[in-house]
């Protein structure tokens, strides 16, 4: 191949964008398949020694897979997938990663771009389409600006508040030959909070009777930076909600743990945040799930509010705050690690995690199958770094109820509510930790919208264990349908199969609990197979919430 300007060997374009990726630091990249990547697939296959290219099922878990593996090391996510229906397919996964703030990089293949408005074979004008789902969306179709926007899009996804980027690659341009260099990450030092800001937040602090911190945020936060935010909280003794889906960031068998705010959150906890007179917004932008549909607190900020977000535009958008503190979470957490106050208010900490253990007492539900006290014995069991992912449904809140996460436990969970993304995450997260337990929780209609990529675990020898709840039922809208129209049953009602002897069929392991007992041995079992494993929780469908049975809802549509 004959050198380039300055010396430099050409390379197509294929093997630019493989190699761009490797000059950012990745190492998986999450992929199905199509005629528009070849080129890349290609120089993939050259760098097969230094990138892992994983071989997804369906895009849409393959981008689930790559936002996992993002919440989890804070580091973007790489996805590809082909043009047409293989980005449509892949756009649920750049709305998780946009709700989420999660930073994630999707390559699309595209068209040649001589065919481009002809409505050829499979167009989509990317630019359009992602526009409202991602930070940024671009097309390369001069392979020589392939480094400068393939650096600029891991740039952009990793900046001020995470997120999304697309971009498409049209066809030919792979094929092309240029000389032009690969350009590393940039390095850019995160923001740190304002001189003055700690001490403003001390003083609001030292004002307070009843404060109330809330973690939100996902792939932004460090182990470090964790840990730093949970020694001042602690020593100052503030009591701690997380933001929904977000059980990672804090200690969930801590005392001063008082449970997360958001989809069927405790109503003990709910009422204490109403009584709070401040509160410590860190990483969290307030959003609905969180504020209860912006019923939590005044928007006007009659409760005071310090929020600290590395998006200036993120702090004050709903809620106005007495002091934003635009800043790296990280930073914040260290600047203020060491700090002190002269805390007043034991007896409220008290009080607010008095109401969360109280929640998280485990009812005499009737049946063979408890799930709060089976839940419960679960967590007692599984090692203390357990990854545990979710997918979306009314059967996540038994989780988030009834079991405290361990500081070195992850959990990754869709904050927009995607079905489909439990078992795609599970897997994304066990190829990125091999040597961690994963456990993924998931409903019986979740399970079957991407259930088929526990193929990818087998594929790439990886081990995951996957809980389907089975009620037989789409049971957050049943549970919605039942209060607006009782005994209208419409649209939600399931056909499953026998989900032990689906993941037999690829040579995991199955197993089926209908008692309480029977779980701890039935997960000590799987993990114990040393291979893929799923366990079916056979639930009462009558007991539709942690919180209410098919018969009380129906009461109370009927009332209302």
């Amino acid at each position: 191949m004959p050198d380039g300007a300055g010396g430099m060997v050409k390379r197509s374009g294929g093997q630019l964008l493989a190699d761009a990726l490797v000059a950012q630091g990745v190492t998986h990249v999450f992929a199905v398949p199509g005629e528009s990547y070849l080129d890349l697939l290609d120089g993939l296959y050259a760098q097969r020694n230094r990138l892992e290219l994983v071989t997804c099922r369906f895009e849409a878990g393959a981008v689930h897979m790559a936002e996992a593996q993002a919440k989890i090391t804070g580091q973007p996510g790489v996805a590809i997938v082909t043009r047409g229906p293989g980005a449509c397919h892949a756009a649920i996964g750049v709305h998780v990663a946009f709700q989420d703030s999660t930073p994630l990089v999707l390559l699309v293949g595209q068209i040649p771009v001589e065919e481009t408005d002809r409505e050829t074979f499979q167009e989509v004008d990317y630019r359009q389409m992602f526009a409202p789902l991602a930070k940024w969306v671009t097309q390369i179709d001069d392979a020589k600006r392939i480094p400068e926007l393939m650096a600029h899009a891991f740039d952009v996804a990793r900046s001020g508040r995470p997120g999304p980027v697309v971009v498409a690659i049209s066809e030919e341009m792979q094929k092309h030959l240029v000389a032009t260099p690969d350009l590393p990450p940039q390095r850019v030092l995160p923001a740190h909070p304002a001189p003055e800001a700690i001490e403003e937040a001390l003083a609001l602090l030292a004002k307070a009777k009843r404060p109330l911190a809330i973690l939100g945020g996902g792939a932004q936060w460090s182990a470090e930076g964790r840990a730093a935010i949970a020694e001042f909280l602690t020593a100052n003794d503030i009591p701690v909600a997380v933001s929904f889906r977000r059980m990672g960031l804090f200690d969930g068998t801590s005392e001063h743990y008082a449970g997360d705010l958001g989809v069927g959150a405790d109503a003990g906890l709910v009422a204490k945040a109403k009584e709070a007179d401040l509160i410590l917004a860190i990483g969290t932008r307030m959003g609905e799930p969180v504020s209860q549909g912006y019923t939590l607190l005044d928007m006007a900020g009659r409760t005071p509010i310090i929020q600290v977000h590395p998006e200036q535009a993120e702090i004050g958008r709903v809620y106005r705050v007495a002091l934003g503190i635009t800043a790296d979470v990280n930073r914040f957490a260290a600047a203020i690690r060491a700090s002190r106050v002269a805390p007043q208010w034991g007896e409220w900490r008290k009080a607010v995690r008095a109401a969360r253990v109280a929640q998280a007492v485990a009812p005499e539900y009737p049946g063979p199958l408890n799930l709060a006290v089976a839940l419960q014995a679960l967590a007692k069991e599984v090692p203390d770094d357990t990854i545990w992912t979710s997918d979306a449904g009314n059967f996540a809140t038994w989780f988030n109820r009834f079991v405290h996460l361990k500081a070195g436990q992850d959990f990754c969970g869709p904050t927009n509510g995607a079905m489909g993304y439990g078992v795609p995450a599970a897997i994304g997260a066990a190829i990125t930790h091999p040597g961690r337990q994963v456990l993924c929780i998931v409903g019986d209609g979740g399970f079957l919208m991407t259930g088929q990529e526990i193929a990818t675990a087998f594929h790439h020898g990886v081990a995951p264990i996957i809980l389907v709840f089975n009620n037989r039922m789409y049971g957050t809208i049943r549970m919605y349908q039942e209060r607006a129209y009782p005994e209208r049953i419409s649209g939600t009602e399931l056909t499953n199969p026998d989900f032990a002897r689906f993941i037999e069929a690829f040579g995991g392991h199955g197993e089926v609990v209908e008692r309480t007992e029977e779980l701890v041995p039935a997960y000590r079992r799987a993990v114990a197979s040393g291979r893929p494993a799923l366990i079916e929780l056979r639930t009462d469908p009558e007991q539709v919430t942690n919180r209410a049975t098919i018969a009380e809802l129906r009461a109370q549509g009927r009332k209302g």
